[in-house]
């Protein structure tokens, strides 16, 4: 999208070398939109896989008649972590928190590797 940069920073027009360098950021930031956009992609599938993990751990629980506070018990993880990461509101959790609470309902983590 070429477009003449002409716009104002603050209370003054930009210089002809100030508008150059816009430019040249934005130019540069088309270039490097595409690789950007395709690791986000990766990682959204990345997660979404680990999010279907959690949701089998959650019908495992269930199943197993098995509340959050038994699973604290089991695992020593917060009873309310372990609520936020069945709900996917804990994006940030490590493989220690999965395995813990794999095992804790007699499951194992397995993970494969593809290419992207």
């Amino acid at each position: 999208m070429k477009r003449d940069i002409t716009e104002r920073t603050r209370d003054r027009r930009l210089t002809p070398e100030e508008a150059a360098r816009y430019r040249k950021v934005r130019e540069q930031i088309e270039v490097e939109k595409p690789e950007i956009n395709a690791r986000i992609r990766s990682q959204l599938v990345a997660m979404s896989s680990f999010q279907r993990a959690i949701e089998q751990l959650k019908q495992v629980r269930e199943a197993k008649g098995l509340s959050l506070r038994d699973v604290q018990d089991l695992t020593g993880i917060d009873a309310s972590a372990l609520s936020k990461l069945e709900r996917g509101e804990r994006e940030n959790f490590t493989a220690e928190t999965l395995i813990r609470y794999a095992n804790a309902l007699g499951k194992q983590v397995a993970v494969s590797l593809s290419d992207g």
